[in-house]
């Protein structure tokens, strides 16, 4: 067990056994540890519902095609449109990608998104029969949709087991200590491997709305969080200002 410091102690020892101790308390996170962070998490966003609006599958799988570097509510505002038109694959051929782009002309990379969601429509409806395929690979076929755009339909529509790695949640899993990584396929590897099934089922949507409005890029809400103790990122404030831990 590691020795608790108090605000006097920390402050006697020299910056070498200061940084030597930050990296002592600084360690990847125990099972145990994993668990307890999560649970806290999900009790603050315990609605598991993403936040993006759709009737249909192939609507939903439009919506989150939208969504990267978009925030939903942006993606929120401009499908209605689109949906009034479009509510399975094969609707989307009555739509000229011309005119889809200027459906969608208002999120980033507009021009690829649209064209995107035009093929993916087209394929679904002449090859999987109009469905979304529940399969992890079979799903990545669809132009655009990578291995986080999977992961987070497949565990919309199917319930499947499976946590979709955007930045919100590579920056998070890095912060705390759960990851140790660069990017968020780095980290989609190693959540795979660290998470329990039963923690991938529910635990998605509350990673990404805890980075998305308590744990946010530039000011995180650290002083009231629940888990700052056994945070890294909480911990380096709490032993930078030299409080027990």
């Amino acid at each position: 067990m590691m020795k608790k410091l108090n605000a006097f102690s920390f402050a006697e020892i020299s910056p070498l056994d200061r940084i030597q101790t930050f990296y002592k308390v600084i360690c990847m996170k125990t099972k145990k540890e994993i668990s307890q962070i999560l649970t806290e998490i999900a009790r603050m966003f315990p609605d598991i519902r993403t936040e993006l609006q759709y009737e249909t599958p192939f609507q939903f799988l439009i919506a989150v095609i939208l969504s990267a570097q978009t925030t939903d509510k942006q993606v929120n505002k401009i499908t209605p449109a689109i949906f009034a038109r479009v509510r399975e694959p094969v609707d989307i051929v009555e739509i000229s990608p011309e005119e889809l782009e200027k459906m969608v002309s208002s999120v980033n990379f507009y021009r690829n998104k649209a064209k995107f969601i035009s093929q993916s429509g087209r394929i679904l409806a002449q090859e999987f029969g109009g469905i979304i395929p529940n399969d992890l690979k079979k799903i990545q076929m669809l132009p655009g949709v990578g291995v986080k755009t999977a992961k987070v339909v497949l565990g919309v529509l199917y319930d499947a087991p499976y946590v979709g790695v955007d930045t919100h949640v590579h920056r998070v899993m890095n912060r705390i200590g759960i990851v140790k990584t660069k990017s968020p396929e780095e980290t989609d590897k190693i959540l795979e491997k660290k998470f329990t099934h039963e923690q991938k089922l529910v635990i998605h949507h509350p990673l990404v709305l805890f980075g998305r409005y308590h744990c946010t890029a530039r000011k995180p809400k650290c002083p009231s969080c629940p888990i700052m103790e056994i945070c890294d990122y909480g911990r380096r404030g709490l032993i930078s200002e030299g409080k027990s831990i």
